[in-house]
């Protein structure tokens, strides 16, 4: 039994797809199921069903493969405790972020930690909250940076900062003569809102304490797949949205005269770095925490923690 071999069935568990892991393991597909064969001969067992499209493992090969899990775990953990021993930063880390920051977020925080620390390879996907959680859970990634609070089971979330929302205002609407908003002075009828999925929708709901969004007396319904979107549609005809305070920094003078804040205490949002109990690259992960501190502006930096709106998935 190998390192390889247990690092080919994880591959295996987690693609589902041989030929997929293979890819992934930078190896021939040949390869890999000769190596696994061997391992399952070794064993005199069958770790996967190769019956089943996508590849399954048997009740057997469930229990094993949480064992390598475990044991490429350690051993991953040994060597990044060696490499921080000899004080050098190096390793790949893998982030997932929710699409309403990533946009905003990443162009501040990645070229001076990849400059900062070249022996580190930054890999990052966009993805929602769910697929982040469970890419988690299943150590695809290795961290997340989201909007929280979520108290999902086996997962630790570290407050990176408190994001204020704030109201959008087409000139046409009337909440464009108001100098502060209150939610109640937001038409749902006349709110545009992200498509389902999306933390922030749920955000706005529960801010503006919507059951139910109602389009019955219009004749075009739509819900947006990004923030940009939202803020063309409320540009263009009589309609409102809520920004994050990021997604409004690179904002013209003509554009930021539709911004109306909301009477203290401001709503905000409460973005996190998450993590999996078993974290492997804790010096990766608080390195990258640092730097993403390190370059937010200071009033974000500064903003309390008054009044988070919840978010639900």
């Amino acid at each position: 039994m190998t390192f390889i071999q247990l690092e080919y069935i994880v591959a295996v568990d987690t693609w589902r797809h041989f030929a997929t892991a293979a890819e992934h393991c930078f190896v021939t597909q040949p390869t890999l199921s000769m190596q696994i064969q061997k391992l399952e001969e070794e064993l005199e067992l069958k770790i996967f069903d190769r019956s089943k499209q996508p590849v399954v493992p048997t009740e057997t090969g469930v229990e094993i493969i949480q064992q390598a899990r475990s044991i490429l775990s350690g051993r991953n953990k040994l060597l990044q405790t060696i490499q921080e021993k000899k004080g050098l930063l190096v390793g790949e880390l893998r982030i997932g972020i929710i699409p309403t920051l990533a946009p905003y977020l990443l162009p501040l925080f990645v070229q001076p930690f990849t400059r900062k620390y070249p022996g580190v390879r930054l890999v990052v996907h966009e993805m929602m909250t769910e697929l982040i959680i469970a890419r988690l859970r299943e150590g695809k990634i290795d961290a997340g940076i989201l909007v929280t609070p979520l108290q999902e089971s086996g997962i630790e979330e570290h407050v990176l900062f408190y994001e204020e929302m704030m109201a959008y205002v087409s000139r046409k609407n009337a909440a464009y003569k108001k100098t502060y908003m209150l939610p109640q002075d937001i038409d749902p009828d006349k709110l545009w809102l992200l498509e389902e999925g999306h933390c922030l929708r749920s955000q706005i709901v529960n801010l503006c304490e919507l059951q139910k969004i109602s389009r019955e007396n219009s004749h075009f319904d739509y819900e947006a797949g990004s923030i940009e979107t939202l803020r063309r549609m409320v540009e263009m005809y009589d309609g409102i949205t809520i920004l994050p305070e990021l997604a409004t920094l690179d904002m013209p003078a003509s554009q930021r005269q539709l911004i109306r804040y909301f009477k203290k205490p401001s709503p905000m949002r409460e973005v996190s770095l998450v993590v999996h109990r078993n974290l492997v690259k804790q010096r990766l992960i608080d390195v990258m925490k640092q730097e993403i501190l390190l370059t937010i502006p200071e009033k974000i930096r500064k903003n309390k923690s008054q009044y988070v709106v919840p978010v639900e998935l």
